[in-house]
């Protein structure tokens, strides 16, 4: 038997250093069968190492990653086992579609006909004799899916697999994906963008610099969201002691001045002003949706924050108090002020962002 049959992927303590750079940084992380997981991080984060790791592409400096309980060599006909697409640029350019199938059907052993029905699962068998070299970048796209499809495999692991589609294409994808895990197979999909696949995945790995910042299921990042009002009041700290008094305590300062209250609604805030003679001249409710979140979590790329597995990220606001005596605000010594989400850079820090190396 070449495998378990189980069509797990597990990643224990893998770790790759590129002489003195360190791509990927002991990441841990299983990836389960019949669930799409969204493996996700900037660019530069360590993706696409940690994939080709997976693949067999790259030896780990250190941990290991398995598929069926086995490393990738070891997985007898790997074609029927997982199928992947790292990149889209593997085509003869003078080869048909249905040709250049047919050429890796038979490099794994499978019959000929296979290729025209890979050709129909990604809505292709109308462009079957074109030429690959005419193909958008969006078909190729589809082309490549088709060619990790040949060998039936259990599982599949894509690299940014939406670059190039349209939005009709991206729904496709969407819908293929997850009846593809309905079957009770394996998808894993990598990037660096929540919003591309959020519709898509049901468990979520983001990384950044190499390293695991969440890990958990997209349910759980969702009760990361949350709320704040802000609130523009006549005199600030009378507002924070009645709100403190009340029982309402996440309380940070803004630059421009306002109160950003969290835990509380409008009309709570607006009613306790009320009673305390507070004027209050603008409130404004704002919610961190899950880009947000994920941005939160890997803006701080080469500040090592610590990782957070199967929960979400503790929050502490949208932004940093002001800085600077002209600026500072006379709040009761028992206002607690919220301290930034891991990785969070006050204004003037220098960081990676969504660049870097990796």
């Amino acid at each position: 038997m070449q495998h378990d049959g189980s069509g797990r992927i597990a990643v224990q303590n893998l770790s790759k250093h590129f002489g003195p750079v360190a791509a990927v940084q002991n990441l841990s992380f299983t990836v389960e069968p019949g669930s799409v997981t969204g493996f996700l991080g900037p660019n530069g984060a360590g993706k696409t190492t940690t994939l080709r790791m997976l693949l067999g592409l790259v030896t780990p400096s250190s941990g290991v990653a398995t598929i069926n309980g086995r490393t990738h060599d070891q997985l007898g006909n790997p074609a029927t086992v997982v199928g992947s697409v790292l990149e889209n640029e593997g085509f003869h350019p003078k080869r048909s579609a249905l040709n250049h199938l047919r050429v890796y059907a038979a490099a794994i052993g499978v019959p000929d006909r296979r290729a025209e029905e890979v050709l129909g699962l990604v809505g292709l068998s109308s462009a079957a004799h074109r030429r690959a070299g005419d193909f958008s970048l969006g078909m190729r796209q589809r082309l490549a899916l088709a060619t990790a499809l040949l060998g039936n495999p259990q599982v599949l692991v894509l690299d940014e697999p939406a670059n190039g589609l349209d939005p009709e294409g991206i729904v496709w994808l969407r819908n293929f994906l997850r009846a593809y895990a309905r079957e009770g197979r394996t998808v894993l999909v990598s990037s660096h963008l929540l919003s591309e696949v959020e519709q898509t995945i049901d468990q979520v790995v983001i990384i950044s610099a190499g390293m695991t910042r969440y890990f958990g299921s997209l349910e759980q990042l969702r009760q990361g969201q949350r709320s704040r009002v802000l609130v523009q009041p006549s005199d600030a700290g009378e507002l924070v002691k009645a709100l403190q008094e009340n029982g309402i305590t996440q309380l940070e300062p803004t630059q421009d001045g306002r109160v950003a209250v969290s835990g509380a609604t409008v009309q709570q805030i607006g009613d306790i002003a009320s009673k305390a003679g507070v004027a209050l001249y603008g409130m404004q409710e704002e919610r961190a949706d899950l880009e947000q979140l994920f941005f939160q979590l890997t803006q701080g790329q080469y500040s090592a924050p610590q990782p957070q597995y199967g929960q979400p990220p503790q929050q502490g606001g949208w932004g940093g108090p002001p800085s600077g005596p002209q600026q500072q605000q006379q709040y009761p010594p028992n206002y607690q002020q919220q301290q930034p989400p891991p990785g969070h850079q006050q204004p003037g820090q220098q960081g990676g962002g969504w660049g870097g190396q990796g």
